[in-house]
C-alpha cells in the first residue's frame, strides 16, 4: 500500500512519522486543504511582490532610456524653417547642412544654451570635416564651433591653417585669438588682437567674401576691449 502525506501528496516510506516534504505528521489527513493554502500563502505573496519589483524596475529603466534615446532626437530638430519643420538634413549637400548646423550653434550660443550648444558642435563639426577640402570661410566656421564649445584644440588648428595660407586672415586671427583665451594664455590673445587691429584696414579693403558674411565677427574682436 502507497502511504502519501495528507498534506502535500508526497509518497512516503513505511514507518516515517513526518513528511519528508512539508514535515506534516504523517498519518494526519485532516486540515490538508487548510495547511497546504496557508504554507502557500507567504511564497504566493513573495512571488507576486518579486515581480512587482521586477516590473517596476525594468519599467523605471526602460522609461530612462526611452527618455534618453528620444531626448536627441526631439532637441536635434532644427526648427529653423518656415511652419516650424525642422530641415532634413540628408536631402542637403554637406557644405549646406554645415552651414545649417553652424548657424544652429551659433544662435544657440548667443541664447547662452551652452548644453545645447555642447550637443550639436561635434554633429557640426562633422559636418565641415565631411566637405572634403575647406575654403578659409569654411575653416573659420569649423574653428569657430569649436571655440564656442570650449575646444581649443580644434580651433587652434584650423586657425594655424587659415594663417598659414593667410598670415593677416582677419578671422584666422580673430579664431587664434579664441583659442588662446580658451586655453589662458594672455599674452598669446594680446598678440593676436594687435595684429588683427593692425592688419584691419588692409584686409578689410580686399573685401573678401568671407569678411563681409563674418563682419559682425570682425566688429565685435576689433571694438572688444584688449586682453
Amino acid at each position: 500500500m502507497v502511504v502519501t502525506c495528507a498534506a502535500c501528496g508526497a509518497q512516503l516510506s513505511r514507518g516515517v512519522k513526518f513528511c519528508h516534504r512539508c514535515g506534516t505528521p504523517a498519518g494526519q489527513d485532516a486540515g490538508r486543504d487548510e495547511r497546504s493554502f496557508s504554507s502557500a500563502l507567504p511564497w504566493g505573496v513573495a512571488a507576486t511582490a518579486l515581480v512587482a519589483l521586477v516590473a517596476l524596475v525594468a519599467g523605471q529603466r526602460f522609461g530612462r532610456s526611452a527618455s534618453a534615446d528620444a531626448a536627441p532626437t526631439q532637441t536635434a530638430a532644427i526648427p529653423d524653417r518656415p511652419g516650424g519643420q525642422p530641415p532634413d538634413l540628408s536631402s542637403m549637400t554637406p557644405a549646406d547642412a554645415a552651414a545649417r548646423l553652424y548657424d544652429r550653434v551659433m544662435s544657440l550660443h548667443e541664447r547662452g544654451r551652452a548644453d545645447s550648444v555642447q550637443m550639436f558642435a561635434p554633429m557640426a563639426i562633422q559636418a565641415y570635416e565631411m566637405i572634403g577640402k575647406l575654403n578659409l570661410d569654411q575653416r573659420y566656421d569649423m574653428g569657430r564651433i569649436a571655440a564656442v564649445a570650449g575646444d581649443q584644440d580644434v580651433a587652434r588648428a584650423q586657425a594655424d591653417t587659415i594663417l598659414a595660407e593667410h598670415p593677416n586672415h582677419l578671422l584666422g586671427l580673430i579664431l587664434a585669438g579664441n583659442a588662446a583665451r580658451i586655453r589662458k594664455d594672455a599674452a598669446a590673445e594680446r598678440s593676436y588682437h594687435d595684429q588683427l587691429v593692425a592688419a584691419a584696414p588692409a584686409e578689410r579693403a580686399k573685401q573678401l567674401a568671407e569678411y563681409t558674411t563674418h563682419e559682425n565677427d570682425i566688429t565685435i574682436a576689433l571694438d572688444a576691449k584688449r586682453p
